[in-house]
């Protein structure tokens, strides 16, 4: 039985988001750029796709708050399927995924999480084929010398930067 997909694009005020998956979960989720870009990126790997407005309606509610400036805690409740990863590289997207809002890791600190202290390397071509950005927050990782690394999404470093700049922003707006 083959599970059916579906895809939304909503606005947001970085621009358009995009969210892709079926019933096991996402399987994609694009950063915000302009409406046609996000379409072509976010179904660029997938053979069919409806799009369905109301698809994963609550967290495209999340995710909009989220670039407005809230804080957004993206749970593990949000069902992800990112797709073909080793062993390995689920691991590290499961780690990845427990970097709270506003933090950081380094490669080496992720690597470390997941008991390959040595494999800092592989953490990071892992993270760069992160299907699932925002989600999978793969912006909170960066270089052990505090620099912002690579950033494979849309927008590059910039917007790896922009993102973790908003969650510091959220959280002074939340502790004050």
């Amino acid at each position: 039985m083959r599970k059916e997909m579906k895809y939304t694009i909503f606005k947001t005020n970085w621009g358009y988001f995009g969210i892709a998956g079926n019933k096991s979960g996402l399987v994609g989720t694009c950063l915000p750029t302009t409406k046609e870009r996000v379409k072509s990126l976010l179904l660029k790997d997938l053979k069919a796709a409806e799009y369905d407005k109301t698809f994963f309606s609550e967290l495209a509610e999340q995710i909009t708050a989220y670039f407005e400036g809230s804080y957004v805690d993206f749970s593990r409740d949000i069902p992800a399927a990112p797709g073909d990863f080793s062993e390995f590289g689920m691991a590290v997207l499961n780690a990845c995924r427990d970097i709270r809002f506003g933090e950081t890791i380094s490669y080496e600190q992720l690597a470390d999480k997941i008991g390959r202290g040595g494999a800092v390397r592989a953490v990071g071509g892992v993270l760069a084929r992160n299907p699932l950005p925002l989600i999978i927050p793969c912006h909170r990782v960066i270089c052990s010398n505090g620099g912002l690394g690579g950033f494979s999404a849309f927008g590059g470093v910039t917007v790896k930067k922009k993102m973790l700049e908003l969650e510091k922003t959220s959280i002074k707006r939340v502790r004050a």
